[in-house]
């Protein structure tokens, strides 16, 4: 078997999105040791039908003319971007449909990957499949790659979209990779079921950026009407009758959500309250002016089988900017009991959040950085080295 000599990701979403995407972030950092290839976000013919009418942004000119579409992202690291040719829409289609057509979209976009790799000189590179099994499983061997890895952060067959085929191409992928990485324990336990060879790294904090909003807070004069920020999608992860209760518990303070709103249901319960507002999402650079308006932050999160399996990504941003946070027991936080407040009611939780606006000493606020300096997206990344370092040691001498 040839060395490992790159990695190239095969995620489900855009490498530039309304979010901070983990896989962005692990990748990221891990080019800081690695050549890095990301496959971009693959467009469909119906997301192409959808940017001419305008009712998507879609990179036309590239996809039509295929110019421009392997970018470097920084000049200073080997991690590249590339853009796939248009496929088929198959997540529509019955089974037999959708994996018949599947076959047609993986040829083309192997034989594009191809031709990338040989463009940058990679011939036996780490595959990462980011959360999307569907791709990943006939893509399997193809390429020449060292090693799969299959990294997962959700539970898929929550997933409306992705679980209609996710679910039964997960079992069987999660059988034939040679390692799976979740970002929860929770996800952790249930996926080494279907395979042992199963580790856990958690995510991180893009630690620089949201460590800027405690900077700016603390230039800034206190005010008396406070600030209770959910940064992030807003859907039916949310329990909406716990939020509505501290919205009327506080009239006095302002509640913001800023993200993305994909539960009508909320907005509609919410939106007639003078103290809550909605924000659409802000570009990375943008966030750490927003959060330094925050006084508090929270996770009002649903208890249920999906948010079990959750690691929260904002726990640590949130963190990251000094603010204290009040969630609810959704998920294992066990990490965090000693630094954030964890309540089960709404009644605990609307009391925990007045208390956390006036949580303003310092020793505290130092705590809660330091606890997000050491979950950064640097440290993460050395942890899922270490895993790759140890799997391609084991393909080695299996």
């Amino acid at each position: 078997m040839k060395a490992l000599d790159s990695i190239i990701c095969i995620g489900q979403t855009p490498w530039q999105g309304e979010f901070q995407n983990s896989a962005v972030q692990l990748l990221t950092e891990l080019s800081n040791y690695y050549r890095v290839l990301y496959v971009d976000y693959q467009y469909t013919l119906k997301d192409m039908v959808m940017g001419v009418t305008g009712r998507r942004n879609v990179p036309m000119q590239k996809l039509v003319n295929r110019k421009g579409v392997l970018t470097k992202v920084e000049e200073n690291r080997e991690l590249y971007v590339w853009l796939p040719p248009v496929m088929a829409p198959v997540n529509w289609m019955s089974d037999s449909y959708h994996d018949t057509f599947l076959q047609i979209n993986t040829k083309r976009l192997a034989n594009g990957l191809r031709e990338v790799m040989k463009e940058l000189g990679m011939q036996s590179p780490l595959m990462i499949n980011a959360f999307n099994p569907v791709q990943g499983l006939p893509l399997l061997h193809k390429l020449g790659e060292v090693a799969t890895i299959y990294y997962c952060f959700d539970e898929i067959s929550a997933e409306a979209w992705m679980g209609k085929h996710g679910a039964r191409y997960e079992k069987k992928y999660l059988k034939a990779v040679d390692a799976v990485v979740t970002t929860s324990e929770a996800l952790q336990q249930f996926k080494s079921q279907e395979q042992p060879r199963t580790f856990c790294v958690k995510n991180g904090a893009n630690f620089d950026l949201f460590y800027k909003a405690h900077l700016l807070k603390s230039q800034k004069p206190k005010s008396e009407n406070k600030t209770i920020g959910y940064l992030g999608t807003a859907d039916n992860r949310i329990d909406g009758e716990l939020v509505e209760r501290c919205v009327q518990d506080m009239p006095q303070h302002r509640f913001e959500f800023l993200g993305p709103v994909n539960d009508d249901t909320l907005k509609e319960r919410l939106s007639g309250y003078s103290n809550v507002i909605f924000t659409p999402s802000k570009r990375p650079e943008e966030l750490p002016q927003a959060l330094s308006e925050w006084d508090a932050a929270m996770i009002p999160f649903v208890c249920n089988e999906h948010t079990y399996t959750i690691y929260p990504l904002k726990i640590n941003e949130y963190l990251a900017a000094g603010l204290p946070v009040v969630t609810t027991p959704f998920s294992i936080l066990k990490d965090f009991e000693d630094i954030v407040s964890i309540e089960s009611t709404a009644e605990a939780f609307s009391k925990s959040l007045q208390k956390a606006l006036e949580s303003t000493d310092p020793v505290e606020v130092k705590q809660r950085i330091e606890m997000a300096r050491g979950n950064s997206w640097a440290h993460r990344a050395k942890e899922f080295r270490s895993i790759i370092e140890q799997i391609v040691d084991w393909k080695l001498v299996s």
